[in-house]
């Protein structure tokens, strides 16, 4: 079985627990601040370790270090909060510094696609940002569970796929 090390970035607020609780839930188990799940992704079972930051990612040394140790990366952000959307750049930018890489395998996530009456970052702005920096995106609800396992999945694919020669 292959094992992944999965981390969840993003601003505070953007539902970034929830999100992997969400996906966590079913045959999942938290050890401290890690999610531990099994699950299988394309006929494959997958061990994933998920490590979530606080969201104070510029003074938190934790996050540095699940930042070094990740193999892929969820950056999540609230499609109600621009800000949030906003510091994506910053928090990708972090990444790339602490991985000394600007290649690794990420996912853009816009969150709390059920509250779209209060939506102020539009789907082709999350598309758009998605495109310019590389990765793929996703929309998701972790209220509604829409989306949440394809996230996470869809990083599992990226990982793999950045591991074949």
């Amino acid at each position: 079985m292959d094992e992944y090390k999965l981390v969840v970035v993003g601003d505070s607020k953007v539902g970034k627990t929830t999100l992997t609780i969400t996906f966590v839930e079913e045959f999942g188990s938290i050890v401290e601040d890690s999610y531990l799940k099994k699950c299988v992704v394309d006929d494959k079972l997958a061990s994933l370790s998920i490590l979530e930051t606080t969201g104070e990612e510029d003074f938190d040394c934790t996050a540095v270090l699940y930042m070094h140790a990740g193999e892929g990366f969820l950056l999540v952000y609230s499609i109600t909060d621009r800000n949030s959307f906003e510091e994506i750049p910053k928090l990708h930018k972090q990444i790339c510094r602490v991985k000394d890489s600007d290649e690794f395998p990420v996912i853009l996530v816009g969150n709390k696609a059920d509250l779209e009456n209060e939506r102020v970052v539009s789907y082709s702005e999350g598309e758009n940002l998605a495109a310019q920096m590389k990765m793929k995106y996703v929309e998701s609800s972790a209220k509604h569970k829409v989306h949440v396992d394809k996230a996470f999945h869809d990083l599992v694919r990226e990982i793999r796929r950045s591991k074949k020669p």
